[in-house]
C-alpha cells in the first residue's frame, strides 16, 4: 500500500483481489474506475465537444460488455455502493451507466483539451481530482468514480492500464489516500 499526497512513481504494494474485495463489501473506500475499453485510443481531448459523442472515442462492443461484467461482479460480490461519479464524455458515463445505472457526471473528471500536458495542467488537474480521491463516503458505502487516465495519473503518478481498471483506494480527507490495489476488468471472476 503507498500512501499519496504527491505524486509517486513506484507500484504500490497490492492487497490480493480476496483481500480487496472483503475491505469493498465492508464500504468506506472510493473505486476509482477507468471507462471501459473503446475503439481506438487516441486524445480527443484536443476537439471533443462533451455534448456530441461523435466528437470523442466511444465504447467499443467490448467495452459495452466489460461494463456490464463489472456491474454484475459488484452485484455478486454484494460490493455497496453510494454515489457513483463520472465524467461528461460518453464513454465515461456508459460505462458508469452499464455498469451502475444511477450516476452523476462532473466536470471535475473530465480532460484538459490538450494533448500533451505541461506539469502546470497536471496539478490543476490534480487539484481538481483529489478532493474526491480522499473523500470518506457514507459509512457502510463506497464511493464510485468513472472517468479516465490522465486525471488519475495527475492525482496519484500512475497510470491506469487498462482501459476497465478499478483502483480501490482507502480515503483519509483533505486531499490524502492510499492505494490498497487494483483489479482489471477480466479479473473479476
Amino acid at each position: 500500500m503507498m500512501f499519496f499526497t504527491s505524486f509517486s512513481h513506484a507500484a504500490p504494494k497490492e492487497l490480493s483481489k480476496p483481500d480487496l474485495i472483503k475491505k469493498m463489501q465492508k464500504g468506506g473506500l472510493v473505486l476509482y474506475i477507468r471507462h471501459a475499453s473503446t475503439e481506438t485510443d487516441y486524445a480527443d481531448q484536443v476537439k471533443a465537444d462533451v455534448n456530441d459523442g461523435s466528437t470523442q472515442r466511444v465504447l467499443s462492443e467490448k467495452g459495452w460488455h466489460e461494463a456490464v461484467h463489472i456491474g454484475h461482479a459488484f452485484r455478486f460480490y454484494k460490493i455497496p455502493i453510494g454515489k457513483v461519479w463520472s465524467s461528461e464524455y460518453f464513454r465515461a458515463w456508459q460505462t458508469a451507466w452499464l455498469a451502475f445505472g444511477e450516476y452523476d457526471k462532473n466536470a471535475a473528471f473530465n480532460f484538459l483539451p490538450h494533448e500533451d500536458f505541461t506539469k502546470a495542467q497536471m496539478a490543476e488537474m490534480k487539484k481538481k481530482v483529489s478532493p474526491f480521491l480522499s473523500a470518506i463516503p457514507s459509512k457502510g458505502k463506497n464511493t464510485v468514480i468513472v472517468a479516465h487516465d490522465d486525471p488519475f495519473e495527475a492525482a496519484t503518478g500512475i497510470y491506469p492500464e487498462p482501459m476497465g481498471v478499478c483502483y480501490v483506494l482507502e480515503p483519509k480527507g483533505k486531499g490524502k489516500f492510499v492505494i490498497l490495489g487494483q483489479i482489471a476488468p477480466g479479473d473479476w471472476r
